[in-house]
């Protein structure tokens, strides 16, 4: 009800229990929302189809509130009618019911189940859980990035977030007609950004882009592409002379296994087969950062040894706890990195 309408006055301490659970439920997704337990939640339809629902009952509320705001979801709230009903005329909510929602919370803000199955490289979007890790990644690139930036299969824009800062122009390009959604969503009022639809392996697509761009961003991409020599082509072109491509790309052949396969990666690189194919594009290797080497034991025993489709989600969480420890001690560890950062310029 909007204040000073007219409503039916209903119990005390239900009310305050909804409040509650509303405020519970916005300190841990960071939303200010009114009325989490609502009665009416309106979406466009391909949105919804994509979002797994696992709960029933009370516990779809919180859940699909939790996964829109990770999925960074754009937000509105209007007035509604609302005539309550009491238990004796058929209101069914009750105190289990409330600690059902406080425990749906918090479950899904430890798990990130965003994506139904037919969009396997929703995967990414457990960067969106690894907050620290992110963080490490991005303070190797960040030095790197030039003023004009073209980044490839921006995603939900997870990476975009971190590096776009003041740039002259930043354009995110994706080809998933959901993600760049996302983005137009997410970048909506940044004028500096632009969304573009584009396939990292379609050289029509990047028409009009020729030598316009000082950085072109390769972020977790070539594992992904049917013709990963084709990405590599088509971002050169968008180079300017002496501009830099930054590549993020797992490393590793020996360790390809279950996990990638879930993940829709098509490949794993070795150190020199990465260079070799960026040499062949016409670039330079100027550095090489060899990430994560402590996770590289783990996932060769998950998806090698064990064969397991999927690594532990709460496994992630403590990983990306202890990230502030690890990144210290990376360079002690005499194994490559579970992934490889190349920056390369462009002859």
């Amino acid at each position: 009800y909007m204040a000073g309408d007219r409503r039916r006055v209903l119990p005390y301490w239900h009310t305050q229990i909804n409040q509650f659970l509303t405020l519970f439920s916005n300190m841990f997704c960071n939303l200010n929302i009114t009325d989490m337990e609502t009665c009416y939640k309106a979406f466009r339809t391909d949105l919804l189809k994509s979002i797994p629902i696992r709960s029933d009952r009370f516990g779809i509320e919180p859940e699909i509130t939790m996964k829109c705001a990770k999925r960074r979801l754009r937000i509105y709230e209007v007035p509604i009618s609302y005539h309550g009903r009491t238990y004796e005329e058929g209101k069914k909510i009750g105190w289990r019911d409330g600690l059902k929602a406080l425990g749906v919370v918090i479950y899904f803000w430890l798990i990130d189940d965003l994506y139904t199955n037919p969009y396997g490289r929703a995967h990414l979007n457990n960067l969106t859980g690894t907050p620290n890790y992110v963080a490490w990644v991005i303070s190797l690139i960040r030095p790197e990035v030039g003023d004009t930036v073209l980044e490839l299969s921006a995603g939900i824009g997870t990476l975009t977030g971190h590096l776009m800062g003041r740039r002259l122009r930043y354009v995110a390009g994706e080809k998933d007609p959901l993600y760049l959604h996302a983005l137009r969503n997410r970048f909506l009022r940044t004028p500096t950004v632009e969304v573009q639809h584009l396939a990292p392996d379609a050289a029509e697509d990047f028409a009009g882009l020729e030598s316009q761009f000082d950085t072109v961003l390769c972020l977790n991409v070539l594992e992904y592409a049917g013709d990963a020599e084709a990405v590599v082509r088509n971002a050169v072109r968008c180079l300017q002379p002496g501009g830099k491509l930054i590549v993020l790309a797992p490393q590793c052949e020996a360790i390809f296994g279950a996990v990638d396969r879930t993940l829709g990666h098509k490949r794993r690189f070795s150190g020199a087969a990465l260079g070799a194919m960026l040499e062949r594009a016409g670039l330079t290797i100027e550095r090489r950062h060899s990430v994560n080497k402590i996770s590289t034991p783990g996932w060769w025993l998950y998806s090698r040894l064990l064969g397991r489709k999927q690594i532990n989600k709460l496994s992630m969480k403590a990983f990306d706890w202890t990230v502030w420890f690890w990144r210290r001690i990376d360079w002690l560890m005499p194994w490559p990195g579970l992934s490889a950062i190349v920056i390369a310029k462009k002859k």
